[in-house]
């Protein structure tokens, strides 16, 4: 997630094997580590803060990804250009809902809130998704759907609330974690228009929206300069680039693109459901925070209420 995308491939399944096939052929473990990938940049976010300016970690973040798609994805972009010429302003769009707005958001709402409580907020996407899907497409929704909607509602009213029954009936919510169910909001709306994807290779098209979240985010960066809140990054703000550049963007997008082609969309998109289990272990060991017993009661729900909500569609 966290920028990266369910992006499927359409290109055809084809054999992967050799000295690296014991990864690129299990998708189990492609999908386990994609999901740690996207875990992590809940920690990094939240790590980022004092050591690089959030709009500027988003600028260097998708400079450092269409350098290195454009020499993993070139050939394959040059391929597909005829097509991918035709949808531009589309993947122009992709790339500035999905990658620019959710990036930004995500790591200014880390400078407000704890990276456990991202990862928790961000497992609601699917919810987010089949929303969106309703409204966008008129998918149908089933009661026990919508049952799994509310309960998801619950767990995420639980985080931005830190459990506080007093807090809920006042309305008194963590602004960081409102910024993040906003971020979710904007994501989920990428993911759906993924739905009219043009019929291209994953990579040449995730290399086109990375390039148009690049000059998309220069703005936001101008943004931050006006307002004095821009500074260059610290070597560890150097460090945490380098990581979102390479795991969560790079690696995570090819990883998951690859499990989808082994066991389909259905079943790799509920891996996505670990995300916010990774955020918060990461965020315990790596960062300290305290894992409260209101952080259990979310996730549980967050995650039961997913899960209730894919049973509905299955029994549609």
């Amino acid at each position: 997630m966290s920028g990266e995308g369910f992006m499927t491939d359409r290109s055809s399944s084809h054999g992967h094997s050799g000295r690296f096939g014991f990864l690129t052929d299990n998708a189990y473990l492609l999908l386990a580590l994609t999901t740690a990938m996207w875990g992590g940049n809940a920690v990094a976010g939240k790590a980022s803060v004092g050591e690089v300016s959030p709009l500027s970690l988003v600028m260097f973040r998708w400079v450092g990804v269409a350098l290195l798609m454009t020499v993993v994805a070139g050939q394959d972009v040059r391929r597909n250009w005829p097509v991918l010429k035709r949808h531009l302003p589309f993947l122009a769009l992709l790339g500035t809902v999905g990658f620019t707005a959710f990036n930004s958001l995500f790591y200014i709402a880390a400078h407000s809130t704890t990276a456990i409580n991202i990862g928790i907020v961000q497992g609601a996407i699917p919810i987010f998704v089949m929303l969106g899907a309703f409204v966008a497409f008129k998918t149908p929704v089933t009661m026990v759907q919508i049952l799994g909607v509310l309960i998801t509602v619950v767990g995420v009213a639980i985080v931005t609330t830190h459990g506080s029954l007093e807090r809920l009936a006042t309305l008194q919510f963590n602004p960081g974690d409102l910024i993040m169910v906003l971020a979710c909001f904007f994501y989920a709306s990428y993911t759906v228009a993924l739905r009219k994807r043009p019929d291209v290779s994953g990579l040449s098209m995730f290399t086109v929206m990375a390039f148009a979240a690049l000059l998309t985010s220069l703005p936001v960066v101008g943004y931050e300069m006006a307002i004095g809140e821009f500074f260059m990054p610290t070597a560890k703000g150097w460090l945490i680039i380098l990581f979102v550049t390479i795991f969560p963007s790079c690696l995570a997008q090819i990883f998951f693109m690859r499990g989808v082609q082994l066991i389909g969309p259905g079943r790799a998109g509920m891996f996505a459901n670990l995300v916010p289990i990774y955020a918060a272990l990461f965020s315990v060991l790596l960062l300290g925070e305290r894992f409260e017993v209101f952080h259990a009661v979310a996730l549980v729900l967050v995650l039961a209420g997913i899960y209730v909500a894919e049973r509905g569609k299955k029994e549609r």
